[in-house]
């Protein structure tokens, strides 16, 4: 009787390891379809990458920092005029 209870739980032991490694399976092909599906539903939108979010991001910056040294440039420029320091 001994040598059957040791089997029973073995057989059951192996039957639980297996049903883990159908689960893990399982899971990792619910992933996988859900990583498909929402790529190809970012495909299908107007989204831009974080590289490219970064880049059109420091380009602005750049932008804004010309246009206030220009700003600077210009207020200069108009005092200098009113001053009547500099004629064109």
């Amino acid at each position: 009787m001994p040598q059957t209870r040791g089997r029973i739980f073995d057989d059951l032991a192996k039957m639980a390891n297996d049903a883990a490694g159908v689960a893990q399976g399982l899971r990792r092909e619910a992933e996988t379809l859900v990583r498909t599906q929402a790529e190809r539903l970012l495909s299908t939108m107007d989204v831009v990458t974080r590289e490219e979010f970064e880049a059109v991001k420091d380009m602005a910056a750049k932008a804004r920092d010309e246009n206030d040294r220009l700003m600077a440039r210009i207020i200069a420029l108009e005092g200098l005029v009113r001053s009547g320091e500099y004629k064109a």
